[in-house]
């Protein structure tokens, strides 16, 4: 390969986001999200992207959750759920230390309202990035199944949405239901169901 066409393949790495950072660099940039480690999310596509929807909160948000990752109350019945993601800017910027508050129906379609089980909230880290461990919530009536969530950057507006499931009947009569808040990207990792969600900010 000659000088000119190597020059050529750093531009186009350069160009598309895939040239490496120097090793010591990368050695430095501790994770604040601590075990099990966040795996890589895709990077922004597009420069501008649209905010996530805001969606109602309904009748069931209790303030002052406990911090924490996993929502499965010990002993829980259901099908755990891993979902992971980022908080960006429509620039597409991560946002550090957003805040991130999650609440669901149970595995029976029942929420708690009278203490925390399958409620939390979390910090993103450095990169922007989340990871909650739940289980899918049931069908609450009148209802297809989600997630209640709150995301907040750093003394911005909270943003309350909702995220839903790919493929469940309930979608199609569900009048809340919102195709951009579907989480995807499901896969199988280290014996959990996987899913992607990134929440974008109007900041």
């Amino acid at each position: 390969m000659t000088e000119h066409e190597r020059q050529i393949t750093r531009r186009r790495l350069l160009e598309l986001g895939l040239a490496l950072p120097p090793l010591g660099l990368l050695a430095s940039q501790a994770d604040l999200l601590s075990s099990p480690a966040l795996a890589a999310t895709p990077a922004v596509v597009d420069a501008d992207d649209d905010p996530t929807p805001q969606l109602t909160e309904g009748p069931y948000f209790t303030p002052n959750s406990p911090k924490r990752r996993s929502i499965i109350p010990a002993g829980a019945a259901g099908t755990g759920r891993e979902r992971r993601g980022r908080v960006l800017t429509t620039a597409g910027r991560p946002i550090r230390n957003a805040l991130i508050d999650f609440w669901q129906a149970n595995a029976r379609g029942a929420y708690d309202n009278s203490g925390y089980r399958f409620r939390g909230h979390q910090f993103t880290n450095v990169k922007g990035q989340y990871v909650l461990y739940s289980v899918v919530p049931g069908l609450y009536p009148g209802r297809t199944k989600h997630i209640h969530v709150k995301v907040q950057a750093p003394n911005e507006p909270v943003l309350t949405t909702q995220l839903f499931f790919p493929g469940v009947a309930g979608n199609r009569t569900d009048s809340i239901f919102d195709r951009d808040c579907v989480v995807g990207g499901w896969r199988l990792s280290n014996g959990r169901r996987l899913a992607t969600f990134d929440f974008v900010l109007d900041v």
